[in-house]
């Protein structure tokens, strides 16, 4: 898998400082968030019209509250002389109508109306736009096929653990391409083609005959030998839009997928062949009735599906993921860094995630600080000892779950631990794979190594014994750790570890008194030395 964490050096910065990435704010306490406004933007599609309200605070961050989708077809309303039928542009008013009227129960005044393929490519368009405007008093505005590719790129590189890829955005009258070199567009291209005009072309009944699929297949190869930089790519392949969702739902069903979300899931090439296979002989009615499919795509599931199968091979990807992220969010972390590209990598783009946790569950900075820096300077006075043989990758890991241990107490503290691992599990981070993700869940809840294992029954065949050890190992520390800011006050100064004959000594310094701290590290070190196999004095002092 691509993306080195091991950039992820000072914690601090890290996880609790990194803002300016991707805001004009400064940094402010959890206590003086506030929702300054909301916006919405309408996004008028060949397949579907959706309508998204944000909430914006005053630190800089949104986040999504309503979303309202309708199926509309527009594409099918498109003639062969490229107009707007007078049926289609009156389905487009009713639409918008019924929006503007969500749109005034929230009390939104600032929205952004934009529209694709099939407006953008109907001969009367400035008609259907004037009559918009007449009737419902909105502005469109139709996006280039340049701006259409470069907000889903803009959407993937900010929310995904890809460095290189390629990204495909299937809609129902255009299908976007985009190629980025760390994390900067390199190349974009924007086919006249979608799902829905796919569909039209090639599939005549109401399923698809072996002849049919030949002459698509055909097609598509010839569309992308007309990108020079597309062939033998050897990069991620990145699926933004409902048909790569629906395809990740499919899978997921079949394989009684155990975590929620098919934001950053990962298909190999033999998954979407499989699917596809399987689909092929299916009519629209016995397609409707697949576990994780959508019944409105059912008619248009298998070009797409062929699409993402021909354009894998082409390519020679090295795997396919999913980004539920695309041309709305790019237009909404557009306007959230006033319509400049924030610069970011993969720790940056993990940062900002883990930042909208701590504001959503209260976690307390401070304490979530002294948690990752004490947990830090442990594992590597350990690993100096020769206790732990971690890579950079790992003290990531345990720092990001150090940061969020108990995060769970939002909830409830009495099932703290059962909470943190449900959440963090089940709760898309950006720029975590689904694997990380719970690995991080299953540190950040440690309560035993006995709930450990019933946490992650699930996932055993994800991780190798050895991956599972240093799951225990670095969910022990932090179960340590906790307990030396047992009341939070951050107390601890200093941390030493010294070997002594067959057991190790912690000396731990602290201003104030330490006795609730005490008694919990007492209580709790059972974990780290079954980790370690090692016997642990514990000696506090004072310092001044």
């Amino acid at each position: 898998m691509e993306g080195s964490l091991s950039e992820f050096q000072n914690p601090c910065e890290g996880m609790l400082l990194i803002r300016q990435v991707m805001t004009r704010h400064t940094i402010i306490t959890i206590r003086m968030m506030i929702v300054i406004n909301k916006s919405a933007i309408i996004d008028i599609g060949s397949n579907t019209i959706r309508l998204v309200i944000y909430e914006h605070f005053n630190d800089g961050r949104y986040k999504e509250i309503e979303n309202v989708k309708t199926v509309a077809r527009l594409r099918k309303y498109l003639k062969e002389d490229m107009r707007l039928s007078d049926e289609g542009q009156g389905k487009l008013l009713a639409i918008l109508k019924s929006l503007k009227e969500i749109l005034q129960f929230h009390e939104i005044n600032s929205y952004r109306c934009v529209a694709t393929a099939t407006i953008r490519q109907a001969v009367n368009r400035e008609e259907i736009l004037s009559d918009v405007k007449r009737d419902t008093g909105m502005h469109i505005e139709i996006l280039s096929e340049e701006q259409e590719a470069f907000y889903g790129y803009l959407a993937v590189t900010s929310t995904t653990p890809a460095d290189n890829a390629l990204t495909i955005d299937i809609g129902g009258g255009s299908t976007e391409i985009t190629y980025f070199e760390d994390r900067k567009l390199k190349e974009s291209y924007s086919y006249p083609f979608g799902v829905v005009s796919l569909k039209t072309q090639f599939v005549k009944g109401n399923s698809i005959t072996e002849e049919e699929r030949n002459s698509l297949i055909q097609f598509l190869l010839n569309e992308f030998s007309k990108l020079p930089w597309l062939k033998g790519k050897q990069v991620p392949l990145i699926g933004v839009g409902g048909s790569a969702r629906n395809l990740a739902q499919v899978d997921q069903q079949q394989r009684n997928y155990q975590i929620a979300g098919v934001h950053q899931y990962v298909l190999s090439g033999s998954t979407i062949e499989s699917i596809r296979d399987q689909l092929f002989p299916l009519t629209y009615r016995e397609i409707e009735k697949v576990e994780g499919l959508s019944k409105d795509r059912a008619d248009i599931i298998l070009p797409a599906v062929e699409v993402f199968h021909q354009l894998f091979r082409y390519i020679d990807a090295s795997y396919f993921m999913i980004s539920r992220k695309g041309l709305r969010e790019g237009l909404i972390i557009e306007e959230a860094n006033n319509k400049s590209v924030p610069e970011l990598n993969r720790v940056s783009v993990i940062s900002l995630s883990l930042k909208e946790l701590c504001h959503e569950f209260g976690i307390n900075e401070s304490h979530s600080r002294q948690m990752v820096l004490l947990s830090s300077e442990i594992w590597r006075r350990l690993s100096d000892l020769g206790y732990w043989n971690l890579s950079s990758d790992d003290l990531s890991i345990l720092q990001y779950s150090a940061g969020l241990y108990y995060l769970g107490e939002y909830i409830d503290s009495e099932s703290s631990s059962q909470h943190t691992f449900y959440l963090l599990a089940n709760r898309s981070i950006n720029g975590f794979f689904h694997k990380e993700r719970v690995k991080v869940a299953g540190i950040s809840s440690f309560k035993s190594k006995t709930s450990l294992k019933q946490y992650l029954e699930p996932f055993f065949e994800w991780f190798t014994k050895e991956e599972m050890k240093k799951i225990r190992d670095m969910g022990a520390l932090l179960k340590l750790v906790y307990s030396l800011n047992a009341t939070k006050r951050n107390i601890v100064k200093k941390v030493e570890v010294k070997k002594e004959n067959d057991s190790l000594s912690l000396i731990i310094s602290c201003k104030g008194d330490y006795l609730a701290e005490q008694y919990q590290t007492e209580k709790q070190k059972r974990h780290l030395e079954k980790a370690l196999k090692t016997e642990l004095d514990i000696h506090f002092r004072y310092i001044d």
